[in-house]
């Protein structure tokens, strides 16, 4: 039903009720007496006005009354109660009198009329209340075939979502009970299901009560206690879900539709970072933005994240033609005003990247465009240094030549005391912009990322598809450990960077404590519902390059203080860019070997045998 056609019923059934109760209070006190007299009718002119009056102000006709709860109740109290002082005093001013007691029986009328329909609304709706009840017992033989389903969290959420799950005939699930850790509520129950214990307790109660499905509603807990109770939950329940976070849930509603599968993001066990929306919209909305590697996981969500700053325009540049077409497609169908402009273009390509920097004129450039898989880039150094030094290279000068504001380039964790090919690319790529932040007028940056969950290339891409093939999913060492970070904070990172820009420095995010590959392998392995012991994990050793562990910053860079909640900066280190200047001049003579030895040395400082003699 539309809004128009709800609140024109509600008016409707409000103004019968309020000229049947002002009638009825008159006819119960005087019945042998002329109703329909003249302080009567304005009685009931002055009550109906009033009460339409107060209920608007009040938004009681906007009310979602198949979630009414004692705050609804209030309400309609207030307005009801307002309704009849007003008429009280009009009564005593036109008529010098005032019906104390028709007013009175009217008033409880009111109160019993009105918040009747409406609690028998929610009531209908929550339980498809029929005659007899017999369809709410035909659901209860129905429901013996469904899956025996535990509530962790009795709050409002829980509530709500076991008077959905039991009051309608939509899910295959069986609601038994919940659990809380407040253990005052132990023993008790709500909505007429028992609260069987806390969490500690799962492992009895799943057993106990042959629990097959567990439903996790604890919106507003912290990531960390989630990631504990989806540990635990999977542990005896091989099929664990989840309600959205509490900024997901609008207008307090929790419907069945909104659970969702524990997704792996959600065992990272942190707060995502928060931004400064405000200081970011004032630097984007209604600039020209371009984003290198539009068409991959970080540009891409980067494009998804600028668009709702309102830009006037968006290049989204990219070499590959099928990945840009599809962003470009994706943001064409938001109800946006941004232009948006597909560039196909190689970074590579000079020339070709300084013809669109200057047609466009962007005033942010970020710089996602790089060749980022570890092992392939250690196989093929000549391409790993084409692409990420001096494609960087030439955007990051084409920008300085169209005076573009801010340049922000995506680097990664690996290019800190890296030991492979790509990471010291990449660190030569900070070099790059570092040097030119020191004579150009265009704000250079970069934005050190650890792994992106989801991204193109990362594991777990690799572990979803290991597992659907039945196993084993493969890890390089035991104790091999990562930091993560999700693709939406990754891409708010990078804009959040740009807005904290003076020239030269490098952002880190505060990731938390960094994660155990096999411990991420388990944990995909059991949500998706099996056990190591179906889906065998191999480890295969240490690949060429690779790192135990990775490192944010320097020990020459740390900054010890946040610029931003979770955003820490590294102070600038002074490089010899005659290093990087001989590299550019002379990678192209040497041997594929000879390049990785020397990209190595120079990103770690280090004088390498091949400097002295190119020098």
């Amino acid at each position: 039903m539309s809004y128009s056609k709800r609140l024109a019923l509600l008016i409707l059934i409000d103004s019968m009720i309020v000229s049947f109760s002002v009638f009825m209070s008159h006819f119960f006190l005087n019945p042998y007496v002329q109703v329909f007299d003249t302080a009567m009718l304005v009685a009931s002119l002055t009550l109906l006005l009033s009460h339409h009056l107060f209920s608007h102000y009040l938004g009681l006709y906007k009310k979602v009354w198949r979630y009414a709860s004692l705050e609804e109740l209030r309400g309609i109290l207030l307005v009801i109660t307002l309704s009849i002082i007003i008429t009280a005093g009009v009564q005593g001013i036109f008529f010098g009198q005032v019906y104390e007691r028709a007013l009175i029986v009217t008033w409880m009328m009111h109160i019993i009329l009105i918040g009747g329909v409406r609690f028998a609304w929610r009531y209908y709706n929550t339980y498809e209340f029929t005659l007899f009840n017999l369809k709410q017992k035909s659901q209860e033989v129905a429901q013996q075939d469904k899956k025996r389903t535990l509530i962790i969290g009795a709050g409002a959420a829980g509530q709500m979502l076991a008077k959905q799950m039991c009051g309608k005939n939509q899910t295959d699930s069986k609601v038994v009970g919940f659990i809380d850790d407040n253990f005052t509520l132990h023993k008790l129950s709500v909505v007429n299901l028992p609260i069987m214990g806390s969490v500690k307790d799962l492992p009895e109660v799943v057993a106990h009560h042959q629990i097959n499905h567990i439903v996790i509603a604890m919106p507003s807990v912290g990531r960390t206690r989630v990631k504990e109770i989806i540990t635990e939950a999977s542990k005896v329940v091989k099929n664990v879900q989840t309600l959205p976070m509490i900024e997901d849930i609008a207008l307090g509603k929790i419907s069945v539709s909104q659970i969702r599968d524990v997704e792996i993001q959600d065992l990272l066990g942190r707060e995502p970072v928060e931004l400064d929306i405000d200081s970011i919209s004032s630097e984007i909305e209604g600039q020209t933005i371009m984003v290198t590697g539009a068409g991959g996981s970080i540009g891409s969500e980067i494009c998804r994240q600028l668009v709702k700053f309102a830009p006037e325009r968006l290049i989204m540049l990219g070499h590959g033609e099928n990945s840009i077409y599809t962003i470009h497609m994706e943001l064409r169908t938001y109800n946006i005003k941004t232009e948006l402009i597909p560039a196909i273009a190689d970074v590579q390509d000079r020339d070709r990247i300084f013809q669109v920097m200057q047609e466009f004129q962007p005033t942010y450039v970020y710089h996602a465009a790089a060749h980022k898989h570890v092992p392939l880039m250690e196989a093929n150094p000549k391409e790993a240094v084409k692409n990420n030094v001096f494609g960087t290279k030439n955007v990051a000068e084409a920008a300085d030549a169209a005076s573009v504001k801010t340049f922000v380039l995506v680097s990664t964790d690996k290019a800190v005391n890296p030991t492979n090919v790509m990471g010291s690319t990449k660190r030569i790529a900070e070099m790059v912009i570092q040097q030119l932040a020191q004579t150009s007028r265009t704000k250079y940056v970069a934005v050190r990322f650890g792994n992106v969950l989801g991204s193109r290339g990362s594991v777990i891409p690799l572990f979803k598809k290991q597992i659907e093939n039945g196993g084993p999913v493969t890890v390089t060492h035991p104790e091999m450990t990562r930091y993560f970070m999700t693709i939406p904070e990754a891409s708010r990172l990078v804009l959040q960077a740009g807005t904290l820009a003076r020239g030269g420095e490098i952002f880190v995010l505060d990731m938390g404590e960094p994660v155990k590959i096999v411990d991420l392998a388990k944990n995909l392995i059991h949500l998706s519902g099996f056990t190591e012991n179906e889906i065998p994990i191999h480890f295969t050793g240490i690949r060429p390059g690779e790192k135990m562990y990775e490192e944010l910053l320097n020990e020459n860079e740390v900054h010890p203080k946040p610029v931003f909640p979770k955003i820490f900066i590294g102070n600038t280190v002074e490089n010899d860019y005659s290093k990087v200047r001989i590299l550019l001049d002379t990678h192209a003579e040497l041997t594929e070997h000879q390049l990785s030895d020397y990209v190595l040395s120079l990103a770690n400082d280090k004088e390498s045998e091949l400097f002295s003699l190119v020098k």
